[in-house]
């Protein structure tokens, strides 16, 4: 059973999501262990890139302090295997299609196995075009997490009968970033990938207050927060991580309702 699934298993799961190097690795390690402590139950690390594609500017803001910070794909590994030292719940690599072929497929995928990356979301790879990594992920033991987003429309159905790991169900249009309201029918979408698939799912962008996340999980087996958080590294720096702590702990209880 892969390992993602564990993070369903005991009620409706949190996943934040943190750009990792931003504002420094030391504080990205301490923001994830903080975010463990208070009930995380995945961790989604963000690779920075240069370009990213489905980012707000919350995102992208973090994306680039963090390069010019001088953080790289091989620092971030190194990241992951000092966090495995002590972090077991199951964590997962956000990052573009660039980052991966630019590394070499399979050097990043095999890295993923040895350093216990759970999972790979790449917002940029089209269902279509998921073959040009696949196969490595399966060689390797890596869960490709599909996403369906609101335009998937007639593709939901075959989008999650060949999901991995759990599928990420993406709110709103657009790119990332904190909503005041969430409008697209969720449950229309949700109730169908049910019918395809047996997978958690869990729903991301958009997603900021304990009273969205609440709504979220009546939904879904899992709700997804990136840009709320990073906020809070902005603002705070390397104090960051107590904050997150905190806000972690809050969004966790209202998903538990």
């Amino acid at each position: 059973m892969s390992k993602i699934r564990m993070a369903f298993e005991h009620g409706k799961a949190f996943i934040p999501f943190i750009t990792c190097g931003d504002p420094d690795l030391e504080t990205t390690a301490a923001a994830v262990r903080a975010a463990v402590r208070n009930g995380a139950n995945l961790i989604e690390l963000g690779i920075p890139f240069s370009d990213p594609t489905a980012e707000g500017p919350v995102i992208q803001g973090a994306s680039l302090r963090a390069l010019q910070g001088g953080v790289t794909t091989d620092r971030i590994f190194a990241l992951v295997r000092e966090l495995r030292r002590d972090v077991r719940v199951p964590m997962v690599f956000m990052t573009y299609a660039n980052v991966v072929f630019s590394y070499g497929a399979e050097n990043f995928i095999r890295t993923c196995r040895e350093i216990e990356i759970d999972g790979l979301i790449l917002p940029d790879l089209p269902y279509e075009e998921k073959e040009e990594f696949l196969p490595l992920c399966h060689k390797y033991e890596v869960d490709l997490i599909s996403l369906i987003a609101p335009t998937s429309k007639q593709r939901i159905a075959m989008i999650a009968r060949e999901a991995e790991g759990f599928l990420y169900i993406v709110s709103s249009l657009g790119v990332t970033g904190a909503r005041s309201r969430i409008d697209t029918d969720l449950a229309a979408m949700v109730s169908l990938v049910r019918q395809n698939t047996s997978l958690p799912c869990a729903i991301g962008f958009g997603i900021s207050t304990p009273e969205q996340a609440r709504q979220m999980a009546e939904y879904a087996d899992g709700v997804i927060v990136g840009s709320a958080i990073v906020k809070l590294t902005e603002q705070y720096g390397t104090e960051a991580p107590e904050r997150i702590g905190a806000y972690v702990k809050e969004m966790k209880d209202a998903v538990h309702g």
